[in-house]
């Protein structure tokens, strides 16, 4: 078997610049600690099937995770389990979605917790996201959550009610600092429904009491009585006993701003006592599905093995996701996904042909024929992981007739550092595949024509037959064999 061609020599450190929330404009990302990222991502809530919405957080999440690894940066990344705690109201009302969850089945938490947590698992796995540095579960982190409401207590931050313990945001100056909202206005969010003894409505739960005479399966003893953590505390104890006191960026949807994000930064600072206790906040807008956003709790709950079912490679979806920026809202459509898979193939061709005959010829690259195209990739990464800019760069890149097979296969495997598309594995091209000769010898005799034009570097004579080609529907590939045709459409 031939020998795989040489790759690039290592990228050289860059600086990546993300949208910052908190402060409202792209900013190149600074690490606390020079050479190191710490990096936590809100996980999914293990009630229910992780809907193809769910998944796009994982992947944002990866795309920044990449981004910054291949910066130069070693990146410590932390994704959560939510599996108690999570209320079905924003205003610390409604039953736990754990709890209804569980009556609603028959079956017990710990059932459900499993079952959807494997599925979430596997999908991120299909898609392409490397595993994070530390996957907590809540419940395994009750006592730093007490411990942090605690020092929250200690301090001043918090009264109780007959329901539970409740954070005081007066207690707070830089409590409205992450959405820029006025703190009186939100008199009128209606985020106090069902909820008439806090303060003030925008007050939150750290610890909710068990109700009198009720056995829930998920409650603990507490300073303060039997019951149950509030859902912001999580986040804030899991990333703090992982990540330390502070660390660099915070991932997660733009539905978290103004509530579970903001509730964090608030309970952080005051236990921590200091500000800010994480400098950057990145959000990604939704997938929609049609007029809607993908959401459960508006009943659409396509799920990754549906796509799947339907002819579709996961990674399909994956590229997807990247033809759309994370602040952008993307509209999803099986026409879409479906024109994502045949760019898929496309890329996973070009790479496996030009692998091959790069191997077979014994060709050598030339890093500084590939730079330009290698620089315009990362430098769209850089400016806040830009990916349809990148991915325009790297489907250039997979029509370019000025570079060798080595240089296409060794720039295709360095963008899928980020891309995360497999391509340096892609299957080989079989001669069946690509064979047309003994049904289309006029598009046969252009081909050689585009070869000796090119032999010649005639580009603009060579380019121009490329394109006659294209619009006759077909594509040119490189083999070890040379040159060949493949039928894009009958």
């Amino acid at each position: 078997m031939a020998a795989t061609p040489a790759l690039l020599p290592p990228r050289a450190p860059f600086t990546v610049a993300v949208h910052n929330t908190r402060s409202r404009r792209v900013e190149a990302v600074e690490p606390l600690r020079p050479g190191h990222l710490g990096m936590y991502s809100c996980g999914p809530t293990v009630y229910a099937p992780q809907h193809i919405g769910n998944m796009r957080s994982q992947v944002v999440a990866d795309l920044l995770r990449r981004a910054f690894a291949a910066s130069g940066l070693q990146v410590d990344h932390v994704i959560n389990i939510t599996d108690v705690g999570h209320l079905t109201g924003d205003a610390d009302d409604g039953d736990d979605k754990l709890e209804l969850a569980a009556t609603r089945s028959g079956e017990s938490a710990g059932e459900i917790v499993a079952r959807y947590t494997e599925q979430w698992q596997q999908d991120r796995s299909l898609l392409g996201c490397a595993e994070p540095t530390v996957l907590p579960r809540a419940t395994d982190h009750i006592a730093e959550m007490i411990v942090m409401v605690q020092a929250l207590e200690a301090a001043g931050n918090t009264y109780r009610t007959d329901d539970g313990i409740y954070f005081d945001t007066s207690t707070f100056e830089h409590y409205t600092d992450l959405t820029g909202q006025d703190l009186a206005a939100m008199e009128t969010t209606g985020r106090v429904e069902g909820v008439d003894l806090k303060r003030h409505p925008a007050d939150f739960a750290l610890w909710k009491f068990s109700p009198d005479g009720v056995q829930r399966q998920q409650e603990w003893d507490s300073p303060w009585g039997v019951g149950f953590p509030g859902w912001h505390i999580e986040c804030s104890a899991m990333s703090t006993k992982y990540l330390g006191d502070q660390f660099d960026v915070h991932t997660g949807g733009v539905d978290h701003i103004a509530v579970h994000h903001t509730n964090e930064i608030a309970q952080s600072e005051c236990s921590l006592h200091l500000h800010p206790w994480v400098p950057y906040w990145v959000h990604h807008e939704f997938l929609k599905l049609g007029a809607d956003k993908i959401s459960k709790s508006s009943g659409h709950t396509l799920v990754l093995s549906d796509l799947i079912d339907q002819g579709f490679d996961p990674l399909a979806f994956r590229l997807f996701l990247l033809q759309a920026h994370y602040r952008s809202q993307q509209d999803f459509s099986i026409d879409g996904l479906g024109g994502a898979q045949a760019a898929l193939e496309r890329l996973r061709r070009r790479a496996a042909d030009a692998r091959d005959d790069a191997a077979a010829r014994g060709l050598e690259l030339d890093p500084g024929i590939a730079q330009p195209f290698r620089d315009r990739f990362w430098a769209a990464i850089a400016d806040d992981v830009n990916t349809p800019q990148a991915l325009a760069v790297a489907f250039e890149l997979a029509r370019a007739a000025d570079l060798s097979s080595a240089e296409v296969y060794a720039l295709l495997v360095d963008f899928d550092d980020l891309l995360g598309l497999d391509l340096a594995d892609a299957p080989s091209t079989t001669a069946a595949d690509v064979a047309v000769d003994d049904i289309d010898p006029a598009a046969q005799a252009l081909l050689a024509e585009r070869t000796a034009a090119r032999e010649a570097k005639d580009w603009a004579r060579a380019d121009a037959i490329r394109d006659q080609l294209v619009a006759g529907g077909f594509e040119i590939i490189d083999t070890a064999a040379g040159p060949r045709l493949r039928r894009t459409s009958s």
